[in-house]
Parts: C-alpha cells; structure tokens; sequence
C-alpha cells in the first residue's frame, strides 16, 4: 500500500526485458495491483457477511475463493517491501537517509489513518445508536471500530524492522536474509503451540507477513540484477509456485486453511516474490496491460483508502439494510455487491481526493499550505474568471 517509485535502468542494461515506468516514474501494473487487492479484500468482507460462519456455513463453489481474504494482504505486504526496495536497491542497498525515510512513511500512511480513524469512530457511533437495539445487536459488543485496522499495525513494524534487513543484505546477500527471516518465522510457527511466549508472537505480531516483505525486498531486487536474472520466466516461476498452494488449500479444506493462515500465506509467498519480479520486468504482457489499464489503475489510486475506510460502509449496509430484509447465502452476496462495491470505492475516491493524494504531491506542510492557497485562490470569483480567460486564449 505504498509509492512504487522506480527509475529506469541502466544504459547497459538495454539488451535485457526492460522494467516500464511510467511518469513521474511508477513501476507499471504495481497500482493496478494494488487496487485489485483493495477490492479483493471488499468482496471477501461482503462474503464473510453473505454466508456468515463459514466454513460451518458452506458457501457454493464460485465463491469459495473469496473466504482468503488475508491472501490480498499477503500481497500489499510483499507489495511495500518490493516498492521500499526500489530506492535502497539503486543505491547498494541502503537509505539515502533513515530520517528522510521515516518523514516519508509517517506522512504518506498517518494522514490517511488518522482521517479514516475519525470516520470509522463516527461511522460506528451513529451506525450503534441506530442498529444496536436491532436483530444484529450483539455484533456492536465488540469494540473495535474497524477491524481491518490491524495489518495497517503490522505493516509500521515491518516499517522499523526494514533497515536491519537491509543491513543484513549489505552484510551477507538478499536471499541469505529471506531465508534467516523464514527460518525465525517457521520456527516460531512450530514451536508456538508449545511455547507460551511464542504462541503470543503468533497471536500478536502475525510474524508469516514478515516473510512476505522480505520476499517483496527481495524480489525488488530485479531493478538491478543483470540480463540474465531479468530474463528469466518469472512468470512461469509464479505460475508454477501457486500450484503447491492451490493444492494445500484443495486437499485440507477449508476449515483447515480458515484456522492456518500463517501456514498458507508461507505458501503463497513464492509465488508472490515471483509474480511481482514478472510485472517488473513487464510480463506477461497481456497481464501488465491489464493492470495498467483504467480500472485497475484507477482503484490502485485510492487503493490505501479503499482499504482503510471500507470496513465500517459494509458493516452499516449490512447490519443496518440488507441482513435482515434478504436471504442469507447468494442472494445476499449479490444484492452487497452491487451497493457496495460502487459505494466504497466512490467514497474511496472522495477520501483519497482530500486526505491520501495531497499527501502524496506534496512532501511537506509548508508546499501543502501553499497548494492549498493556490486551490482556494483559484475557487474565488476572481480567480476563477482568470482561467476562464487563460482557457479562452488558448
């Protein structure tokens, strides 16, 4: 859910499949990533309310895979570590500046949160006050004002825990620190239901997404790795490293794959790293077009929005309109689809327009007053007239 900002490679590098950036440098086919997970994640909420206990309330085949929602954030993950590698990547594996780099997260992801905090509190205030005496009463008992808060915690770990991976791929090499992060994690992932102290690590720190940013570090990598590294079929590699996932999930069911997400989001993470070495490196083509295309890029815009503000919109329909007045299962999913899909990223959009986009232009409060300035100065009576005569004389 970050800036995916790229550079063109080098000149010496032209022979080999080139990475395709666009202006003012994004890595093509990363926001349109992006915001198909953000809507991934909207569709797996809407199930969750469509047949609500699943796997106890079996849902039909075609939608079965939408219960694993937690692959989306599996990627957004995998996603920052790639896109926070980019820079360090070009310059031997290390920040230009710490200072700079922790100025630049706090001020493209706390804005956004801290706005969306303030809506979900007020959403969840008049949504109780107006449902809590209704049929869905005991769903407000538990205190949370929005549940999909909690990888947006994971991730500012992941945050400080980054320039200690970047130490260790200066020191040693980039897969070397993969496979001391997975070492750590699946050990823990063992000796969890064993351990107390580690069983809380499990609990807490959803330590299996650690393994997906360093992998997203790792496969960020590909913007230096020489022609033969980049031309290797990365997309053949991810194809064939969902194929033992697809299997864990089909064999063990979906009870099994509900209660071991750390077990499963290990799995995908191969096929992560590789998929997003694929889109780097511009294959396949037909996908990268896709992703880049007006829709996928359009939701990857306000993609850290969707996901921020979209939770407590599908709770208020839910609960408070269609729940009760609709059939549970597939007429339920459908009729949320419809009004939700089109709500949340409408309201997306608005909330990027003011509390995500400006943050991202403007690297600072003082050139964001300043373009705040401009913008009002330009809605005055005067102002306006202006541009409408500099539009005229063109």
């Amino acid at each position: 859910m970050t800036d995916i900002r790229e550079r063109p490679p080098p000149a010496t590098a032209s022979a080999a499949p080139k990475m395709v950036v666009t202006q003012p440098g994004r890595v093509v086919g990363m926001d349109g990533i992006r915001g198909l997970a953000a809507l991934f994640v909207v569709l797996n909420h809407i199930f969750e309310r469509a047949w609500p206990g699943y796997p106890a309330n079996p849902a039909p085949f075609w939608a079965a895979w939408l219960t694993y929602g937690r692959g989306a954030v599996a990627m957004f993950i995998a996603l920052s570590g790639f896109s926070l590698g980019l820079g360090p990547a070009r310059s031997g594996w290390r920040f230009k500046s710490i200072k700079t780099y922790a100025h630049r997260r706090a001020w493209r992801i706390l804005p956004p949160y801290w706005a969306a905090l303030g809506f979900s509190l007020v959403m969840t205030w008049f949504v109780q006050d107006a449902f809590s005496q209704g049929h869905h009463a005991g769903f407000w008992a538990a205190g949370s004002p929005n549940r999909a808060f909690w990888s947006i915690a994971i991730e500012a770990q992941l945050y400080l825990l980054l320039p200690a991976l970047l130490l260790l791929v200066r020191r040693v090499s980039a897969r070397a620190m993969v496979g001391l992060v997975a070492a750590i994690v699946v050990t823990i992932g063992v000796l969890g239901p064993h351990v107390p102290l580690m069983n809380s690590a499990l609990v807490k720190f959803t330590p299996d997404l650690a393994v997906l940013f360093a992998v997203g570090l790792l496969a960020s990598g590909i913007v230096t790795a020489g022609e033969r590294t980049r031309s290797r079929p990365w997309a053949g590699y991810a194809l064939a490293a969902t194929v033992p996932a697809i299997v864990l999930m089909v064999v063990k069911g979906s009870t099994w794959s509900s209660l071991n997400l750390f077990w499963l989001d290990l799995a995908w993470a191969p096929a992560i790293g590789c998929f997003l070495a694929a889109v780097a490196t511009s294959h396949p083509r037909t996908v990268v077009r896709f992703l880049d295309s007006r829709l996928p890029r359009s939701l990857g815009s306000c993609s850290y929005s969707l996901y921020l503000t979209h939770m407590p919109i599908v709770i208020a329909v839910s609960y408070g309109l269609i729940l009760s007045r609709v059939a549970t299962g597939t007429p339920t999913f459908f009729v949320l689809a419809a009004i939700l899909l089109p709500l949340t990223v409408c309201f997306a959009r608005l909330f990027a327009s003011v509390f995500e986009i400006p943050f991202q232009r403007h690297r600072g409060w003082i050139p964001l007053r300043q373009a705040i300035s401009a913008r009002l100065q330009e809605l005055r009576p005067a102002g306006l007239a202006r541009r409408r005569r500099a539009l005229a004389e063109r």
